[in-house]
């Protein structure tokens, strides 16, 4: 039971950081910008973050799914960060590359946005109560630790493939570093944009249907 939980925390995490969104995206951004070794640490850093986050969600998963306005709020942080690393990126998006990057500087991002990411809240919130309505994970500490360990070690291995694939797609095809900032500024301004027209749905057109 001990192996099948941390195998259960390795594919829900791995196919939770398939979809674009602020990490997986920040992580290409990262590769393309300072190379495979810099991705490396920040994948590292958010990895180990990301196993105490998924510890602290299921714990709390049951109390954050009656709070009514939790995915409200997190639609509006969502805005906010992408916005945000849109704006960013878009600034910087003509900005050459620098050549020497210190290591704490990654490490330091990765623990930034593995504090940083709500959308893995709803995501634990709908996972991990069914993976613990049916039984699959037993909901005691050393199975959740187990559980989070796996989790972990699924983000690493997603994020990893995620930075290799950048780099592949870089020696072949020699894009621009203005090039990909910008396409991946757009991505993030659409994704605010997608939680901005959801908010505004939801409040004038909803109660229609």
């Amino acid at each position: 039971m001990i192996f099948l939980t941390f195998f259960i925390g390795i594919f829900a995490n791995f196919i939770g950081y398939i979809p674009p969104g602020n990490i997986n995206l920040t992580l290409v951004q990262i590769t393309i910008n300072r190379g495979i070794k810099q991705a490396l640490m920040f994948i590292i850093s958010f990895s180990c973050v990301e196993f105490f986050f998924t510890y602290f969600i299921m714990h709390a998963a049951k109390w954050l799914s009656g709070q009514v306005k939790l995915d409200t709020i997190i639609d509006w942080v969502m805005v906010v960060l992408f916005g945000a690393l849109g704006t960013i990126t878009w600034i910087h998006r003509k900005k050459p590359p620098e050549t020497n990057y210190s290591e704490h500087e990654s490490i330091k991002y990765g623990i930034l946005l593995g504090f940083l990411n709500p959308m893995q809240v709803p995501f634990w919130m709908i996972t991990g109560t069914y993976l613990i309505t049916h039984e699959w994970i037993l909901v005691g500490k050393l199975a959740l630790v187990i559980f989070s360990a796996g989790a972990a070690a699924g983000a690493f291995i997603a994020l990893f493939l995620y930075a290799k694939f950048a780099a592949y797609i870089q020696s072949k095809f020699a894009l621009s570093t203005k090039f990909i900032n910008t396409g991946i500024a757009i991505l993030f301004f659409a994704f605010a944009a997608y939680h901005i027209v959801k908010q505004v749905w939801l409040v004038l057109f909803k109660h229609w249907i």
